[in-house]
Order: structure tokens, then C-alpha cells, then sequence
């Protein structure tokens, strides 16, 4: 989705499960090793585009090893959860922002 901003991840291949998944595309796209142990499912995004219905898994991830860096010639920006409005996105990652702030201001972040 050219000049969106996306939360990393991908999609999940033969024999992966979500958690795995991730873990190996935040390796690949920023060059970071998240443990599966150190993931806590947080919410979904269940959308219908055009051409296909993403079922999206996310989560938190509080540790990992590695500084992240664009490896594959995107952008990145760490965002507060107010300032994440601000960011053009998918159409499905938009109710998450919401849930994003309100999990922000319960003093989780």
C-alpha cells in the first residue's frame, strides 16, 4: 500500500503460526530478534478490501535484540499513540489507533 505507513509484519506462510510469523518478518524488515514468549496478543483488524479480506493478529512486544533499521527501504518512525492519527495508513489499521490511545492512556505504554 505505497505511501502508507504499516505496522510490520506479513504475511503468515505454510506452517507458521501468526506468532512466528512476525518474528521472522520483524527480522527481515528492521533487522530485530523478537522471542515468541515476549508477544502478547492485543487486538485484530478484520477488513475487506477490494481484492482480499485481511484477518490481522496484533501484538505487543515489550523486548527484543537489535536496533531497528529499515532493511528493505522503508521509512520508520517511533510514534506516541496521540501522534499516530497523524500517519496516512490502511484503511484497516485505523480502528486500531483508537485502541492504541485508549491502551495508552490506562497507563499501559
Amino acid at each position: 500500500m505505497a505511501g502508507l505507513w504499516e505496522f510490520p509484519g506479513g504475511k503468515v506462510e505454510a506452517g507458521e503460526i501468526p506468532q512466528g510469523a512476525l518474528a521472522r518478518e520483524l527480522k527481515e524488515e528492521l533487522g530485530v530478534v523478537v522471542a515468541e514468549a515476549d508477544m502478547q496478543a492485543f487486538s485484530f483488524a478484520s477488513y475487506a478490501y477490494e481484492k482480499f479480506h485481511l484477518l490481522m493478529p496484533v501484538f505487543l512486544i515489550r523486548r527484543w535484540e537489535g536496533e531497528a533499521e529499515a532493511r528493505e527501504g522503508q521509512q520508520l518512525a517511533w510514534v506516541s499513540a496521540a501522534e499516530i492519527r497523524s500517519y496516512p495508513a490502511p484503511e484497516a489499521d485505523v480502528p486500531l489507533f483508537e485502541q492504541f490511545i485508549d491502551w495508552s492512556k490506562a497507563g499501559h505504554a
